[in-house]
């Protein structure tokens, strides 16, 4: 006699009814209560650290399967943006690419979101030109740079307001860009100026919102709005727009019909005579761009301070080491301390605290050192140093050293 397979009905009836409470281990959906709406686990959801430790994982604290790990893999990749191609331009808008150490600066970026804003409105094919003095260290795919324009040479180097106006002169004469777009703040400011009076043009400054007809730019106060038209030179404030980040960008050379005249200007008046050097305790904490700061995971304090004065960083700390007395009030980082936006932010031994993640919101680059490899820090870090700080740091110190032995080696 065969064996056949009996439907068991009480089953069917729990699958059928959603409000039931086994409902949800039958079809392997969310358990739900008897108002139908989804249950949520009450008791924390724990996970077993590198060190045995159990931490709380508030990454999933709703989660239906009680205890999740991250992928690292997963959590690493990054997703491929489509490509923003414009294939033949019949109009330009031109941005001066303000750098800081080769790399573009967050005002920079949000002038390229501006820019972009302007071309996409535009019924004919706009696309976004960069003009730039000097070498990138940094790939700008994502920046918002349609065609790019570099320029490279001694008269370029350094503080040359005069050459980089001429320059952008005879840009203008070539390619006639309906728009230049600089950002309101450091070189690129006075290069705007010395541009607005090059081609006869009145610049607006201080402008933080461009709308249909006019522009919105704060006084030199900086407490006032004062509305106006546009104009061909505009000096943006930062947070003007948000910058790129939805698409790819082809920043492809522009070919130019008529070649730049390189030379150096006649008669200038200024001279570079480089940057000077700043101790870099002496650099206020929302200043500092490249910042190594500490945490309750550093023993060894004479280290940190030898590391910090070798790699030339201004030191910062966590709450837990200000409140300890390992570091004074100022150099607390965080949202009840001081918020930075260094280039560069090493963080040693910090788990990473809801405020102190806050307080690094805008740093470009975050390094964490730390013994946790799923800490809230190390999440948030670009790159990652798993172990001892000690150890880490004081391979670190070797590394430079023979670096800077090498480099005097190759100078002599």
């Amino acid at each position: 006699m065969s064996e056949l397979n009996r439907r068991d009905p009480r089953l069917s009836w729990i699958l059928r009814n959603r409000l039931h409470p086994q409902h949800g281990e039958q079809s392997g959906e969310p358990t739900r209560g008897p108002t139908g709406l989804l249950r949520k686990n009450p008791r924390p959801q724990w996970q077993e650290g590198p060190s045995g430790l159990r931490r709380l994982e508030r990454l999933n604290m709703g989660g239906a399967a009680g205890i999740t790990q991250l992928n690292s893999k997963k959590r690493n990749e990054q997703p491929v943006l489509p490509l923003h191609q414009v294939v033949e331009p019949q109009a330009y808008i031109a941005v001066w690419l303000q750098t800081s150490g080769g790399r573009l600066t967050s005002h920079c970026k949000d002038v390229l979101g501006q820019a972009q804003q302007l071309a996409v409105a535009r019924e004919q094919p706009t696309a976004v030109l960069g003009v730039l003095c000097g070498e990138l260290k940094d790939s700008i795919e994502g920046a918002g740079v349609d065609r790019l324009l570099q320029v490279q040479g001694p008269e370029y180097d350094g503080y040359q307001p005069e050459a980089w106006s001429q320059l952008c002169s005879q840009v203008d004469a070539s390619v006639q860009p309906l728009y230049w777009l600089l950002a309101d703040s450091g070189e690129s400011a006075e290069l705007g100026r010395r541009l607005g009076v090059a081609l006869g043009e009145r610049p607006a400054t201080g402008v933080w919102k461009l709308e249909a007809d006019s522009l919105l730019a704060r006084n030199g106060a900086g407490n006032r709005d004062i509305s106006r038209p546009w104009s061909r030179i505009m000096l943006l404030l930062e947070e003007c727009a948000l910058p790129c980040g939805e698409y790819r960008f082809d920043a492809s050379p522009l070919e130019l019909e008529q070649k730049l005249a390189l030379s150096a200007p006649t008669g200038s008046r200024l001279d570079d005579l480089g940057r000077v050097a700043v101790d870099p305790a002496e650099i206020p904490m929302a200043e500092a761009e490249f910042i190594l700061s500490a945490g309750n995971g550093i023993h060894d304090w004479d280290q940190f301070h030898q590391a910090a004065a070798l790699l030339g960083a201004s030191e910062g700390a966590s709450r837990v080491a200000v409140d300890d007395g390992f570091m004074p009030r100022s150099r607390q980082v965080g949202a009840t301390g001081t918020w930075v936006s260094a280039r560069v932010y090493i963080a040693v031994g910090i788990s990473g605290a809801v405020q102190h993640l806050q307080g690094i919101g805008k740093c470009e680059k975050v390094v964490a050192i730390n013994k946790d490899a799923d800490c809230d820090m190390v999440k948030r870090a670009s790159l990652a140093a798993i172990g001892d700080s000690s150890e880490i740091l004081s391979a670190l110190m070797k590394l430079v050293e023979a670096q800077s032995l090498q480099e005097v080696s190759d100078a002599a």
